[in-house]
């Protein structure tokens, strides 16, 4: 679980495991408004749980905010120099 409220990291799991979590997350807790974070190559599995949650599930729902970025990552092992990996945040919003 995460140590923000209403914030669901995205990995390596399949799309609908990300699906029920955010619709445990907007069930549970009442809330308006979840937060996904992804890196990487997990970018595509936050896409894909969002617009499977939005089409299928919680028709309700609507894409708040969509933040962008990139961070360094430590170089790893028999590597010279750091790495850039890409981020996303995707805020539903329930209306």
């Amino acid at each position: 679980m995460s140590r923000e409220p209403n914030v669901i990291y995205v990995g390596r799991k399949p799309p609908m495991d990300y699906v029920l979590a955010i619709i445990t997350s907007f069930s549970g807790s009442n809330a308006k408004e979840v937060t996904l974070k992804a890196r990487g190559q997990a970018i595509t599995t936050a896409v894909d749980a969002v617009e499977i949650t939005r089409h299928r599930f919680m028709k309700d729902l609507s894409v708040g905010k969509i933040a962008i970025g990139t961070e360094e990552m430590p170089a790893r092992e028999g590597e010279s120099r750091p790495r850039m990996v890409s981020t996303i945040e995707i805020t539903l919003i329930r209306q």
